[in-house]
């Protein structure tokens, strides 16, 4: 037994988390993590969420062996709706007084959010329990460059919202935070440019579940997705949002096409706006190549999961921006955890992940170097398939959440021995 948890061992934790995540959470750092690895460890959570779906009145409810407090909503698309669905998450985040009154929690942490994390500071000091943020996503500097870039919908609210958010997190959230959960060793690095102190931070990057992913497995019931004999997919799995700038892959197909003509293009999600696919479909029309190219909308994972089970060649851009240089790509892991061949550009996790498993192939963000090595793997089925072995045994090495639920847990215990 690890010495940090012994004197924990009797006691297990009971958690209360709120986040930015809507209920049910899909997201597998939620989903996975906690909802399955940290509850199977014998730790009690509490939720404060708010529903995905409309919802006119709150309510409470079980999921996955866990406490849910699930708040009202209003999905509607007009600004109004968006104000008051703002509202109505920032009035159910005072949950957190009432709970924390009734209930004795050893930690309360806040993901991704920024009123309640300032309520979670105000009940962390009247009921001396520590306070953890957990950081995904560099969510303030996401809204300022969207701004500059023109891709917001609402640009000087996007800019707004940027500016208080960035504001609340530098200097008054992360440094009252007694830890601090983030993406990828390069966030807690740009993290402490603002003079957070390193040792405050743990990195915990995007993992899998292996159980839950296909992997060596062809099964022909209830098969849903139909891959011609004769075509080579070449499968991207995520956001179409504009800021990701999947236009890049539209135009490497251009180019593999010329020397694999059987090669399909095969995008597994969606924008965050209805724009952001039609923006795709126009520039793969100004290439005449649209016929080419498979577009799905979001599909739930395990339906997601189908069209990597038939990939070739599956890719992982990601645009050379400083708001991505943070993050932890999940459909990397994925893709390997499937044993797929993977070709990424030069992103630091990403880098890291290819070097270290020898899943795939890292190139600079360019479209000829990304085209040839997707064609390198295309044409090389042996050498793909044992990219795609390599990657596997990494996964299982190393970004299972069974394994990731362990520094998590053990950060937990040394934030209860500080403060004993």
């Amino acid at each position: 037994m690890n010495e940090i948890n012994k004197k924990y061992d009797e006691k297990k934790l009971r958690l209360l988390i709120i986040s930015a995540d809507k209920f049910p959470p899909f997201r597998v750092d939620v989903s996975i993590l906690f909802g399955e690895e940290i509850v199977k460890k014998g730790h009690k959570i509490d939720w404060i969420l708010q529903s995905a779906d409309n919802c006119s009145k709150s309510y409470v409810t079980k999921w996955k062996n866990c406490t849910v407090y699930v708040g009202k909503t209003d999905n509607g698309v007009s600004l109004f709706s968006k104000f008051r669905k703002y509202i109505y998450a920032m009035v159910h985040d005072f949950k957190i007084f009432s709970l924390m009154k009734q209930n004795r929690y050893d930690i309360i942490q806040v993901k991704d959010k920024f009123f309640a994390a300032l309520l979670a500071i105000i009940a962390s000091k009247i009921y001396k329990v520590p306070f953890v943020y957990w950081l995904s996503f560099p969510f303030p500097e996401a809204r300022i460059y969207s701004f500059k870039v023109k891709t917001a919908r609402y640009p000087y609210i996007s800019l707004f919202m940027g500016l208080i958010n960035k504001f609340l997190l530098y200097k008054i959230i992360l440094p009252h935070a007694n830890h601090i959960f983030v993406q990828s060793e390069q966030m807690k690095k740009d993290i402490a440019r603002h003079g957070i102190p390193l040792d405050k931070m743990t990195s915990v990057p995007m993992g899998v579940s292996l159980k839950d992913i296909p992997y060596n497995v062809r099964s022909s019931k209830n098969k849903k997705i139909i891959k011609p004999s004769n075509e080579k997919w070449i499968v991207y799995l995520g956001t179409l949002n504009r800021t990701r700038r999947i236009d890049f892959l539209i135009r490497v197909l251009y180019k593999v096409l010329k020397k694999i003509p059987e090669a399909r293009l095969i995008l597994v999600g969606k924008g965050g706006n209805p724009e952001d696919e039609e923006f795709l479909k126009k520039e793969a029309k100004r290439l005449d190549i649209l016929k080419y190219i498979i577009f799905t909308g979001f599909l739930p994972m395990k339906e997601a999961w189908e069209y990597i089970r038939e990939a070739d060649v599956c890719v992982s851009p990601y645009y050379p921006i400083p708001i991505l240089l943070s993050t932890s790509p999940t459909k990397l892991v994925e893709y390997m955890a499937m044993g797929k061949p993977v070709v990424a550009n030069d992103h630091p996790e990403q880098r890291l992940v290819i070097e270290q498993s020898g899943g795939g192939i890292c190139v600079p963000y360019d479209e000829n170097a990304f085209a040839e090595a997707i064609i390198q793997l295309l044409n090389n089925p042996e050498k793909a398939k044992q990219m795609g072995y390599l990657g596997r045994q990494y996964v299982e090495k190393y970004r299972c959440y069974s394994k990731i639920s362990e520094i998590v847990e053990n950060k937990y215990f040394q934030i209860l021995k500080m403060r004993s």
